[in-house]
This record gives C-alpha cells, structure tokens and sequence, in this order.
C-alpha cells in the first residue's frame, strides 16, 4: 500500500481532520540515513506531523520544522509542501535506548525534554511566517499539540506512531491531527473529547494496518466524518546540482578561488538525502566568470 492522507471535516465543519499512512516514507528515510530504532520513531513521528502540516498550506508553499531538544538525538529538520512531499534527518540518527517503562521505545529520552520546536512558513509572500514554542514533553506529538495552541492558536489533538522492527526496519507508521474549528459547539467539544479518551492507541491501530480513513472513523465517528481531498505521500528532495552550484557562486569570488588553489575542486553534501556533488576546476573557473558578469 502506497502512503497517502486524507483531509477530512467532521461534525458540520466544526472539526478538521487529516490522517496518514507513512510507513514507506519513514522508510525511505531510515534506510538512507541507517537509523537506529529510537531515532527512527523520534524522527518518524515528526515527519509524520509535518506531512500533515504540508497538507494544510496550498501546493505549492512549504515549511521548516526544527526540533532542537537537549537529548542525544540532536536537532531534527524537516521541510514538507503542499503536495504531501517531506524530508527529513536528524543530527545523530545512531541514538537508541532500551525500551522505557512503558515497553515502547524511548523518545523523550532521545530528543530530550528541554529545547525548542520551530516552524517557517513559506507562503509565497514577501514574509515568512515562524512559530516558535518551547518543548513540553520530547515525545513529538504532545510538542506539536503545544505548538498548534500556542502558535496559531487552533485547539488540537495529535496522535503519532511509529513501529520499528527488531532489525531496525520500519513496521508501520502513521498518524492524524483533529483540529476545533471556531465556533464549535460545546456538546461536539465533549462527543470529541469522550471519542479519544475511548481510542485504543495510534500505534495499535496502526499495527492493525488501518488505513487513514479508518482512523478517522475510529477517532470522529463514519457518520460525523466528511473526507474532503486524498494525497500521496512520499519522501522527496529537492537538491539539485544548480541549486547548490548557485549556492557556491553565494560565497563570493573570493571562496571560490581558495576552492581552486587549496582543493582544486568543491564538493556539496546534501543533509537530506546524502547525495553528494562535485564541482570540479573548470567549473569553478565557469561560477568566477558568472560573479564577474554579474557586476
């Protein structure tokens, strides 16, 4: 099954909804980076939340998450559109604990219960918009739900799993974000809040196979529950061997001449998807001849 989201309203539009299957995603992205357990369900649940918050803006606009906690892990990037595409790494995806009391793998301990979480917007305007607010647990899901009442000011709930098999390979992933719209009434506020008192776990759910549909229905109710727009999602990078080659004719004429004598060449890493570009004397030469015409 491939990964994809629904966007949903429920209750006559008072509740907005989206769901999401990324198990083939977060995927992509352990074997790419190699990483180990804990770290994967760390940065599979925020991938997971921000493909979600790509389905909120229009297709074309993007954001940034960063989740700066004071654990191992380190800082989690992660970029997401409108078209359901999302990266995403984490400074040290080799970090892995035993299990926490729960039995579940330990997140809190890998990100860290102290730091920041941090979203820009890009929206197509002159002005970005960012939000920041500190972290409240280091689990992801209850950092994100933070994020949404405090920073836009949207009451919400988020759910996120991620399974990781014991050879370090996904299992499942997934998750889904409800949202109060203004003006919802109080006897829908309660029917919600019973409704997810009374779900069994996202992971359970997710280890069922439940498509986002499902989930939804499990969260709202089928008969509550209007499914507005599907999308696929996947993991995607926009690196280019242009845009980083634009990025070097950036540093100045001055950098790439100490490229040319100390290196004789220049090399380009991508964070997010680990390819690596080089650019190679006479193409060095080419960028000096662009700074020159340029003035």
């Amino acid at each position: 099954m491939n990964d994809y989201l629904v966007k949903a309203l429920a209750f006559n539009g008072e509740i907005r909804a989206y769901a999401v299957r990324s198990t083939e995603t977060i995927s992509e992205v352990q074997k790419r980076h190699d990483i180990w357990p804990t770290a994967t369900a760390a940065l599979g649940r925020a991938m997971t939340a921000v493909v979600m918050m790509g389905a909120m803006v229009k297709g074309d606009d993007k954001l940034t998450v960063k989740i700066e906690g004071n654990g191992p892990m380190g800082s989690m990037i992660i970029d997401a559109n409108g078209h359901g595409e999302v990266r995403g790494y984490a400074m040290n995806p080799h970090t892995h604990f035993e299990a926490n009391a729960q039995g579940k793998l330990d997140v809190r301990r890998a990100v860290g219960t102290e730091g920041m979480l941090s979203v820009v917007k890009d929206l197509g305007l002159r002005d970005f918009f960012t939000g920041q607010v500190p972290l409240v647990s280091g689990e992801i899901a209850e950092d994100f739900t933070q994020y949404f009442v405090v920073s836009e000011q949207v009451p919400s709930a988020v759910s996120l799993g991620v399974l990781v098999n014991p050879d370090k390979t996904v299992k499942a992933s997934g998750g889904f974000i409800v949202q109060v719209m203004p003006g919802a009434s109080e006897e829908t506020l309660a029917l919600l809040e019973t409704k997810i008192a009374e779900m069994e776990p996202i992971s359970s759910m997710i280890d069922k196979g439940m498509t986002p549909e499902e989930i939804l229905n499990t969260v709202l109710g089928a008969e509550n529950l209007e499914i507005l727009d599907k999308m696929d999602v996947k993991f995607a990078c926009n690196c280019s061997r242009e845009r980083f080659g634009n990025a070097i004719i950036g540093l100045g004429e001055k950098e790439i001449r100490d490229m040319i004598e100390e290196d004789g060449q220049a090399e380009a890493h991508c964070h997010f998807c680990l390819e690596t570009y080089v650019y190679h004397k006479p193409e060095l030469e080419g960028f000096l001849d662009e700074i020159r015409t340029q003035s």
